[in-house]
């Protein structure tokens, strides 16, 4: 197996297929970990992130992302790589890894590695190599670096644990929403061999923190949690759907993100959409980021943004603007008075603006230019607001007005309160239903 795994092929051959093979991975983030190195190796990991992406403070971050080898027992039908396809072959070494991590790392190019697979052979076998991929980085070339991996659903799980201990940050891809998506387009593949990885790791991950606690000195076991990633339109699950499987994923598994991949036509299979007129849902996975934001970060239930009778979001507007709009009976607020959590109810208000105000109103009565300082958007939050009783323009609480004006940004308001009254609405039915757009604020 040795000759199989080192193809008469250059190093930046190698790279060339793996790197864009690995393109469609999208399960990547911010480290989530802080390690400085001890002095005896090269790098360390602060809270950076990955893959020319953007970390939570901002920064663009760097990270090599490659696959350990594209070829793959495996036949799905959604992807490049699979048995099937009549497409360049490639695999790494350990050493190759190492060497192209490393000098990288010294050319200033990347901040980490984040490293995933197609099966080669088995779970097992491929899951081995991953291991003494990472063994090597750590312990011969001393990486502190931010690594991500892979774990290999169906691999041992002895193999998971000892990669675990190497690795900041594991993953393993759900692949489809449903069990139903699985057995239609990977029927190779199981939900049971997804989530008993995903288990496993959540308990490591609990036995390892005690461990911590009572020895301070323990090795970390996955430090930066695990992550997972979902394939959105491949199959024919609802938004409600998708999003109630995230929120299961977060309750139950301790998941630190659930990263939405838009489906892209790669093969040719009768199985699959045809998206030539549409194009892939990027628009439907950029709703779901934003939905997924307010599940996180803003105490929201996946029930209260969708339902059965309303099981998909609209282009038109962001799910937390549907939901204000939905529930125009609870606004408008007083921002000197509202507590936290009512405060990040409101759109164009987020969790920083919400804190910022819930301590600036400690030394006075905030107005509206005390509200733009802070951070809050207004030109959204002005129709669910009021500054000491008073609403920023003459508005009426009428779902239709305030969705033709948030829709309309150019169009001016007309200015002064004076005279100002509040109609509450009578909601439309499903078709009233919007969400969607720019910010989760």
């Amino acid at each position: 197996m040795k000759e199989r795994i080192q193809a008469e092929m250059t190093l930046y051959e190698k790279l060339e297929i793996l790197s864009d093979a690995a393109k469609y991975d999208v399960a990547c983030t911010s480290s989530g970990v802080d390690r400085r190195g001890d002095g005896t190796g090269i790098g360390n990991c602060s809270r950076a992130g990955i893959c020319h992406s953007f970390a939570a403070d901002g920064r663009c971050i760097s990270l090599l992302k490659i696959l350990f080898t594209n070829e793959c027992i495996y036949d799905c039908r959604y992807c490049v790589n699979r048995s099937s396809n009549d497409v360049p072959r490639a695999s790494f070494t350990p050493d190759e890894v190492c060497t192209l991590t490393m000098e990288f790392y010294r050319r200033n190019y990347i901040e980490g590695l984040f490293l995933s697979s197609g099966i080669l052979k088995s779970p097992d076998y491929t899951m081995e190599l991953l291991y003494a991929t990472l063994y090597r980085l750590r312990h011969v070339c001393n990486f502190q670096g931010y690594i991500h991996v892979k774990a290999i659903p169906g691999a041992d799980q002895r193999l998971i644990q000892m990669t675990g201990y190497l690795a900041d940050r594991m993953s393993v891809n759900m692949e489809l929403p449903t069990a139903e998506g699985l057995r239609l387009l990977a029927p190779h593949k199981s939900r049971k061999n997804i989530l008993a990885p995903m288990r496993f790791v959540q308990e490591k991950s609990r036995e390892n923190r005690q461990e911590i606690a009572l020895y301070h000195s323990a090795p970390r076991f996955v430090p930066a949690g695990q992550s997972t990633q979902m394939i959105i339109g491949a199959t024919p699950e609802t938004d409600y759907q998708i999003l109630n499987v995230a929120e299961a994923l977060y309750k139950k598994f301790d998941l630190k993100r659930v990263f939405y991949s838009a489906f892209i036509p790669v093969n040719n299979d009768l199985a699959l959409p045809d998206l030539r007129e549409k194009g892939p849902p990027l628009l439907r996975e950029h709703r779901l980021y934003q939905a997924d934001w307010l599940l996180r970060f803003y105490h929201f239930e996946a029930s209260e943004l969708l339902d059965e009778a309303h099981p998909n979001f609209n282009v038109l507007l962001d799910p937390k603007c549907c939901w204000a709009l939905n529930h125009l009976d609870i606004f408008p607020v007083e921002v000197n008075q509202a507590d936290y959590y009512t405060l990040l109810r409101v759109p164009g208000i987020g969790c920083k603006s919400a804190a910022r105000i819930v301590k600036a109103r400690r030394t006075g009565n905030l107005r509206f230019e005390d509200l733009k300082k802070i951070g809050v958007v207004l030109k959204r939050a002005l129709y669910f607001i009021t500054c000491g009783g008073r609403m920023m323009y003459r508005t009426r609480i009428d779902q239709d007005y305030i969705t033709r004006n948030l829709l309309n940004t150019r169009e001016r308001l007309p200015e002064g309160a004076d005279g100002m009254t509040y109609r509450q609405l009578s909601l439309f039915d499903g078709e009233g239903k919007l969400c969607a757009g720019g910010s989760v604020k």
